[in-house]
């Protein structure tokens, strides 16, 4: 756990339904928490760079739409609403910590195209070097399926291999990845560490996301088997309590370590 105890550029991959309530609504005190802690291991010398979904769902509790819109313009128009929210409450609640955040939405064709992609690092390497907390999400009101991440598992992987980060960590709403679907098998137990993401690995995902987000573990795992192919660990831990976090940077091992591959 060596690497993960001196990682000091990190990436934090925060679920919709780690952000939110079950009606929908924003989950205030959970997100307070992780402006906490995110900015108590941002003052101690890491540099913190935070992928969030949520836009959407938060959006559609501050539209008051009963569901999770399906299609392509609802979804959009909940986004565009609903990253107003985020943004107002990360402001607001990393200011409380004298932490100053920065706004990143992104499409396929930011990392894509190469002028693009080398602004986009100048960005983040300007907003780091000032201090400041960059926030990403896709451009989900400008973004389809078809051309956007489709979710920000895939781009929170994109997000640490750009800037080169120490470890890319998912905060979920599981303890990690297990060796079955715990809820439905008891015997199911949890994968401490995986050297390596192989298609046996892969098999043991479950079904993909919640009636909130996107993503789901199969996404996780191609995510982190993307960043310990370039060199970066991957970690899966359970988001319902950030404070996890300082456990895990004082080498106590939690959720599923997924070690970064050696010789890259």
């Amino acid at each position: 756990m060596q690497t993960l105890r001196d990682a000091k550029r990190i990436v934090v991959k925060v679920g919709t339904s780690t952000l939110t309530h079950a009606t929908g609504k924003t989950n205030l005190r959970r997100m307070g928490r992780l402006a906490a802690v995110l900015s108590d291991l941002h003052n101690a010398g890491r540099e913190v760079v935070l992928v969030s979904s949520g836009a959407i769902g938060v959006g559609t509790g501050k539209l008051k739409l009963p569901v999770r819109p399906r299609e392509t313009q609802g979804k959009q128009a909940a986004a565009a609403v609903g990253q107003c929210e985020l943004m107002f409450l990360y402001s607001k609640l990393f200011g409380e910590y004298g932490n100053v955040v920065a706004q990143l939405l992104l499409t396929h064709a930011d990392v894509e195209n190469e002028t693009r992609r080398v602004n986009l690092l100048n960005t983040f390497t300007q907003l780091l070097a000032f201090g400041a907390i960059p926030i990403v999400n896709e451009n989900d009101s400008v973004s389809t399926e078809e051309l956007g991440f489709g979710e920000n598992d895939a781009l929170s992987a994109v997000v640490a291999k750009l800037i080169h980060a120490d470890a890319l960590l998912f905060l979920t709403d599981t303890d990690g990845l297990y060796t079955g679907n715990p809820v439905e098998d008891e015997s199911a137990s949890l994968l401490p560490v995986v050297d390596r993401v192989t298609e046996e690995i892969l098999a043991l995902a479950g079904s993909a996301g919640s009636a909130r987000g996107t993503g789901g573990m199969i996404t996780k795992l191609i995510a982190a088997k993307d960043v310990t192919e370039a060199g970066i660990d991957a970690v899966i831990l359970n988001g319902i309590h950030p404070e996890n976090l300082y456990q895990l940077f004082d080498g106590r091992r939690l959720g599923t370590w997924f070690k970064r591959q050696e010789g890259v």
